[in-house]
């Protein structure tokens, strides 16, 4: 049976896959700093139903998707569990959070994900995302700085980025050398933070 956290559903064998994904990251918390060890007592709120809430904001027609700065796998590893006919690539330069996202991949048997243990700036310009994400990673502006070579290539990507409190104040100097339509969601987590939705943007 399907279960639901914060009105989002989760079919029951994605749901076993995060649980175990769960156990996992509390095991590899104790060797190695994967979140922030504040955030573990309530990581599955913080960390897992937050992620959750993005794969509402994924369409039929986003099949590759870029995760930059994964981390310990948030969003991407969440979202690939939920999206079995899409394709994730999680870009992490950390060897030790890599090591930990590939066990957590074999672990649940997750067939839709590569993990590319590089910095942004040296992943391969080969393949095109439909959406590019990032999770705490940088300001949006540098976001799209990274993106660059993506931008140039295919003009249409879309940008799904979850950000705190500031994030009025980082669309307003993205703004400065970037043109863009942005869309504001407000996170089911968190009343101060959103979700933002970007398309079109090109360089001034």
């Amino acid at each position: 049976m399907p279960v639901k956290y914060h009105g989002i559903i989760i079919p029951d064998e994605a749901d076993h896959k995060l649980k175990a994904y769960l156990s996992l990251l509390q095991k590899w918390q104790s060797k190695i700093n994967l979140i922030s060890p504040q955030t573990l007592p309530n990581a599955w709120e913080r960390h897992f139903i937050d992620s959750m809430q993005v794969s509402e904001l994924l369409t039929i027609d986003d099949k590759v998707i870029f995760d930059f700065g994964s981390g310990a796998g948030f969003p991407g590893l969440v979202l690939a569990m939920l999206n079995p006919d899409k394709k994730f690539t999680m870009v992490e330069s950390d060897q030790k959070k890599c090591s930990f996202m590939r066990t957590v991949s074999r672990e649940t048997e997750l067939a839709n994900v590569n993990i590319v243990c590089e910095r942004i700036e040296d992943v391969s310009r080969e393949t095109k995302p439909d959406v590019i994400m990032a999770r705490a990673l940088a300001s949006l502006d540098k976001l799209f700085f990274y993106s660059q070579d993506w931008i140039k290539s295919n003009p249409t990507p879309r940008f799904i980025f979850p950000k705190g409190e500031q994030y009025d104040q980082e669309v307003s100097e993205a703004q400065r050398n970037w043109l863009f339509h942005v869309e504001q969601k407000p996170s089911k987590t968190d009343a101060l933070a959103t979700i933002l939705l970007i398309s079109d943007v090109v360089p001034k």
